[in-house]
């Protein structure tokens, strides 16, 4: 009895392994066959991908709506956290924040706390031809209302954060990265968005915001005319000499390879934005401070070789047009000093997808539309998009057609098409008009800027139209 035992005993030992090599290959077809179940999605009614300054302003403005505060609202951020502006440390990136803007930020409860930390007001802004020295500037009679007013883009993006964090509506999501996105045209009821975490969440209206890169345009397959300027914009932030009393001014001079522009920042200082070609924006970000300064002062002054033609067509003008309404030259203050690690490029370029909308998704700021920084506009219309999409979502919600409705979303685009195509049109053509030093452009763009200057209903309608 005890042989067979021991037999029996030794016969299990030599199987152990093959049994063991079984038990993991049937766990393997185990694995294959049922694959953990996919997460559930969460749902909310508005998914904003992008949390940059238009993005979270939309954030705001739709949770303060009355009539969306039966709605979720998520707001999508890359970053890992918001990150409050100092006090101290001047941001090189700035905007011209226009009257429609303005009365934008005082209704979400954002501009208190904007006058609170930075900002300047704008009341008069020159510009000229550095070809001709023609000139137009503008300003409210008296200097008695501002033209714009200049902000960090840190101080109003943490400005708005500041209200967003009042709003119980909408919540926000760091470091969330967008790893695919289907839209309801895709097949799907409703749009999805997986995160690069994994996360799945779903909505009844996807809202792009997330720059002219855009996941959220591509993902909806419309075509998008790009046009690259081979330029870039050299900003940084400046200290004036002789501190002047009153740094009410934008300063703008167009030179041949582009504009360069002084905004104000306070009394003391001011923040630079020089478009120029991609080489000298790498030269002039490798030069040392007063080199830097040097050549900004130069750009500013420097006297350009005049063609004897135009010279005396632009005597003839000044000669038959009356002076009166007309504006002398003045010159920019002169530049100290530029604060360290102030100084920064970007390229430059237009863009305009075909189509905003989509049935559940809609693009907004520079995923729609991107224009060249001359104008000071690009922000603005970004801005502009907020409002229109904010009121056209709440006439939708309150008449109960849905937040997804494509024929109230294209009312939305209709709406915006009608200002920011003729300001991309516009930027575009002055960028093309003063980027050039031949001759008989220089003579038509002198006299029609100096005509233009002498006709002040035509420069208060245009300040209005872009300042709006």
């Amino acid at each position: 009895m005890s042989l067979l035992m021991a037999r029996i005993s030794r016969n299990m030992c030599l199987c152990q392994p093959a049994l063991r090599l079984v038990a993991y290959q049937c766990r393997m077809l185990s694995t294959v066959a049922d694959p953990p179940a996919e997460q559930p999605a969460e749902f909310y009614d508005i998914i904003i991908a992008g949390g940059g300054m238009v993005g979270t302003t939309l954030a705001c403005s739709l949770g303060k709506n009355p009539q969306l505060a039966d709605r979720r609202i998520l707001l999508l951020e890359a970053a890992a956290g918001f990150k409050p502006c100092s006090a101290d440390a001047y941001s090189n990136r700035v905007s011209a924040i226009s009257k429609g803007t303005h009365r934008l930020m005082q209704a979400i409860g954002a501009w208190p706390q904007i006058e609170a930390t930075r900002v300047k007001p704008v009341l008069k802004m020159q510009v000229w031809d550095a070809c001709s020295d023609a000139l137009i500037t503008f300003n409210y009679d008296d200097l008695a209302d501002n033209i714009s007013w200049i902000v960090e883009n840190d101080v109003l993006l943490a400005s708005v954060y500041r209200q967003l964090e009042t709003v119980k509506s909408v919540e926000i999501r760091y470091s969330a990265r967008i790893e695919e996105c289907r839209l309801i045209r895709d097949g799907a009821d409703m749009s999805t968005v997986r995160l690069e975490n994994g996360s799945r969440l779903k909505c009844e209206l996807l809202i792009g915001a997330d720059g002219y890169n855009s996941l959220v345009r591509r993902s909806m397959g419309v075509d998008n005319f790009t046009l690259a300027y081979n330029q870039m914009g050299v900003v940084a932030t400046l200290k004036l000499a002789g501190r002047p009393a009153n740094n009410v001014t934008a300063w703008q001079r167009f030179l041949p390879t582009g504009p360069i522009a002084l905004l104000p920042l306070n009394d003391e200082m001011s923040s630079l934005v020089w478009s120029t070609s991609v080489p000298e924006a790498k030269r002039l970000l490798q030069l040392d401070e007063p080199s830097f300064v040097a050549a900004i002062n130069e750009a500013f002054n420097k006297t350009y070789p005049r063609n004897n033609v135009i010279e005396d067509v632009m005597k003839n003008v000044n000669s038959l047009i009356s002076t009166s309404s007309g504006s002398r030259l003045e010159r920019a203050p002169v530049i100290e000093s530029v604060l360290e690690k102030s100084r920064a490029a970007f390229p430059l370029g237009l863009g305009h997808t075909s189509t905003y909308v989509g049935q559940g998704v809609c693009l907004i700021g520079d995923a729609a539309h991107r224009v060249h920084p001359l104008a000071g506009q690009g922000v603005n219309l970004g801005f502009g998009d907020v409002q229109c999409l904010t009121e056209t979502l709440a006439e939708a919600n309150y008449s109960g057609l849905g937040l997804n409705n494509l024929a109230q979303l294209t009312k939305y685009e209709q709406e915006r098409l009608k200002h920011n195509v003729p300001v991309l049109l516009t930027t575009h053509g002055l960028q093309r008009l003063y980027t050039t030093d031949f001759p008989p452009i220089v003579g038509l763009r002198s006299i029609g800027l100096t005509i233009t200057n002498v006709l002040p209903p035509v420069k208060k309608f245009l300040m209005n139209y872009a300042m709006s």
